[in-house]
């Protein structure tokens, strides 16, 4: 089964459009590092929650919306080598303009399938 990095990602609400350019720009570079698959996904259906929430787990601000994103892999060593050669690559550091994503408040990690069907 795959390997899966899962994403979530406070976005300043005005500059959405800047984040779909860069993410744009930035899965083509994940799959030449060796992804099979990026997907990116604005929130457009979120409640908040009394106890948790989307909102709450990347402390989201009044002017910032939630992206919640995945990008597949092979396997658990072909992520761990992308994601290495995306961190050094050049053109990768340079898409992301300043202020559109709060990266401290990011929350991501790895995930092993346990369950995958479809139609």
């Amino acid at each position: 089964m795959n390997y899966v990095d899962g994403y979530l990602i406070p976005v300043k609400t005005a500059r959405k459009q800047d984040y779909i350019d860069a993410a744009a720009a930035a899965a083509p570079l994940f799959i030449e590092h060796g992804a099979i698959r990026v997907v990116e996904n604005w929130a457009d259906d979120l409640t908040h929650g009394k106890v948790t929430d989307f909102f709450m787990a990347v402390k989201a601000e009044e002017d910032e919306s939630v992206v919640f994103s995945w990008v597949e892999w092979p396997n658990k060593e072909a992520r761990d080598a992308g994601n290495a050669a995306l961190m050094a690559d050049p053109r990768f550091a340079a898409l992301m303009p300043d202020g559109v994503m709060i990266g401290p408040r990011m929350i991501f990690g790895g995930f092993s399938n346990l369950v995958d069907r479809g139609i």
